[in-house]
């Protein structure tokens, strides 16, 4: 008889231990495409020590034989055991996830300011190289710790310096393991880019990046900063002359500061041109954020608002024409670099920067300062508005052309929906929400300009059987059709999208389990009746938050509203408190029991507005559809109850319940 091999027990959980987590999965971690990003973590750490003003220069060298060396001349990383670990700091640093020395906010911390606060880091750059070297010249010594797949190869060793050589820092020398990579090779021109950057952020600091090969060296120090890179990159790109002067200008927090922390602030320099290619960099704490966040959105959110009020002040806009913030940002080159005490990314790679407060910390640095600069300088003003006002015009335009395409035979809207001001498809984005009452909040909160809001009475038909012809008899699910301008259709057909009226449509539900059902029935909609919209990338599911933190005035910190996704969120959020010195037990927390619990204001901030909300995509990925059709029939065809019975009896354990 053969034994069964998929036995469920005690010893059938494997715990990943150390770097593991890494090497197994390394995508999580960071961009598998080259070795670029390991060896930007490295750089970060040198980039943090200037930031925090130890240190003059940054040396990055490509050694002959594939690996990288990274070498400052700041503090050196601690050498000491641990107090707690009673292992060497140095050895810690590049073996244990979670853990360094950035997390330490308090007063006398080692970084008041820094890139990274996801705790990995430079042990991600350890797991992923066959060979890491550290040396640290700290203490009057040299310090010598050495690495290969992540372990200890050769514990640390102390020896005296050479004659004469005072001096503190570190070296960091990286072999990165090119199984992990689709291609073993640093690529020379984006970390040129990431290395003039940090000389540009860092002024005064001296960035050097050698070729061993070659013996080439190429040196970038900045002393004007921002100003001469975004002037320099713009000549070099063929862009045209600013119809402006630069828009330049930096302010940080001080001790008084009754909402943000001191030394929080950013610094940024704006050209607006004609035509020509654009150029967008943005930064936090050092750290290049390529798709954009938070700040970018303050930033954006300032300049509209100064020139839409000097625009207004002078009586500048014609008659029909409206102001949007895209046609003030549309020709805006800039170059934006941020401090943000506590900065929150999407991800280990720190692409986009999530914090909420960037918005506003961001905003009310650089609107009061153009609005200034513009009324004191009315004829740039003026050339400025022109600008801005023929983008704007150009826009509407080009919604009418939409619009005539449609045609006239228009279904009649459903009476329910609370349409948006906009005919901009590519941005205009339909929410189905759950309930009347929740409804009520979202029309409150929304955008009129670009969000509609179609409210969903109880639970919408499971139509996985549904017949094509018959899915009109269903009132909702007709309303949803006629807003979306799309009629049902198979996976063979090609349907008419020329009629479709929102480029986004969001399926917003309560975050707990009939929610979840709604989602599910509404999904199950979509992918059998509406499977290009699904192909297209048009469906989204908008995610809620569950829980809200009150957290009461501290000193000249006012009442904070923190809202969490999860329990697992408010778990990271309960914990950064206790470390920001609030006394556990003083902060209340409230459990949504659905959306329409939330006034509008809440559902604006946490779940539509787009710099801030979670807004899922629903793609099928790499699931290959005649499979997900087969899942889609097991958990919701009429007639496969035992089917549904078996798989749960087997899965069941997977399941998170919501009680």
């Amino acid at each position: 008889m053969a034994t069964r091999k998929d036995e469920y027990s005690e010893s059938s959980i494997r715990v990943l231990k150390g770097l593991e987590p890494v090497k197994q999965r390394p995508g999580m971690y960071t961009r598998t495409e080259t070795p670029l990003h390991i060896i930007q973590e490295v750089v970060d750490n040198s980039a943090d020590e200037a930031l925090a003003g130890h240190g003059s220069r940054l040396e990055v060298t490509l050694h002959g034989d594939g690996s990288v060396s990274v070498e400052d001349d700041g503090r050196g990383i601690p050498v000491g055991p641990h107090p707690e670990e009673r292992v060497p700091v140095v050895e810690i640093v590049f073996t244990r996830l979670h853990a360094g020395g950035k997390f330490d906010k308090q007063a006398g911390g080692a970084y008041s300011f820094s890139g990274g606060l996801h705790g990995v880091g430079v042990s991600v750059t350890n797991a992923l190289a066959k060979r890491l070297e550290v040396t640290v010249w700290r203490d009057g010594a040299v310090h010598e710790i050495a690495f290969a797949d992540g372990d200890v190869a050769s514990k640390l060793k102390q020896k005296a310096p050479a004659k004469g050589e005072r001096r503190t820092g570190t070296r960091v020398r990286v072999w990165p393991n090119p199984k992990y990579f689709d291609s073993p090779v640093v690529p020379q021109g984006d970390l040129v880019h990431l290395l003039r950057s940090k000389a540009v952020l860092l002024p005064g600091i001296k960035v050097t990046l050698t070729e061993e090969k070659t013996g080439r060296a190429t040196t970038w120090q900045y002393q004007d900063g921002l100003r001469g890179y975004l002037t320099e990159t713009l000549a070099s790109s063929a862009g045209a002359e600013p119809v402006i002067p630069l828009f330049e200008g930096q302010q940080y927090a001080d001790a008084d500061h009754e909402t943000f922390a001191e030394g929080e602030g950013a610094q940024w320099v704006v050209a607006f041109t004609d035509e020509g290619p654009l150029v967008r960099e943005s930064y936090v704490n050092l750290i290049p954020t390529t798709a954009g966040g938070t700040h970018e959105a303050g930033l954006r959110e300032g300049l509209f608002g100064a020139v839409k009020s000097f625009i207004e002040l002078h009586s500048l806009l014609p008659k029909g024409v409206k102001l949007m913030s895209e046609d003030v940002f549309a020709r805006a080159s800039y170059v934006l670099s941020a401090k943000v005490l506590d900065p929150q990314f999407q991800g280990q790679t720190k692409e986009r920067l999530n914090s909420r407060d960037a918005v506003r910390l961001v905003a009310s640095l650089t609107r009061p300062q153009l609005e200034l600069w513009l009324n004191q300088h009315v004829d740039s003003g003026r050339r400025l508005a022109e600008l801005v006002i023929r983008q704007a015009q150009a826009r509407s335009r080009a919604a009418q052309k939409v619009e005539k395409r449609k045609g006239s035979g228009v279904a009649v809207l459903p009476g329910k929906l609370t349409d948006c001001e906009s005919t901009d498809v590519s941005r205009n984005e339909l929410f189905l929400v759950e309930g009347d009452s929740a409804g009520g909040s979202a029309k409150m909160g929304r955008d009129k300009e670009f969000q509609a809001i179609l409210p969903l009475r109880g639970k919408v038909l499971n139509t996985w059987e549904t017949e094509r012809d018959r899915l009109f008899a269903n009132n909702e699910i007709h309303d949803i059709a006629v807003a979306i301008g799309v009629d049902p259709h198979g996976v063979a057909d090609e349907p008419d999208l020329s009629n479709l009226r929102y480029g986004r449509i969001c399926i917003l539900s309560d975050a707990d389990v009939d929610g979840s059902h709604i989602q599910v029935l509404l999904l199950t909609l979509f992918f059998r009746h509406f499977p290009r919209l699904v192909d297209r990338g048009h469906v989204c599911i908008a995610r809620p938050p569950l829980f809200r933190v009150d957290v009461p005035a501290q000193g000249k910190r006012p009442l904070r509203k923190l809202y969490c996704l999860d329990e697992g969120e408010l778990r990271h959020v309960e914990d950064k408190l206790r470390k920001d010195g609030v006394r556990d037990g003083s902060w209340t927390i409230s459990r949504f029991k659905g959306l329409g619990e939330m006034n509008a204001e809440q559902l604006w901030e946490t779940t539509m507005n787009p710099d801030t909300r979670r807004l899922v995509p629903v793609l099928l990925g790499s699931i290959d559809r005649a499979g997900t059709e087969s899942r889609f029939t097991m958990l919701m065809g009429r007639g496969e109850a035992a089917a549904r019975r078996s798989w749960i009896e087997e899965r069941g354990n997977e399941a998170v319940v919501d009680v």
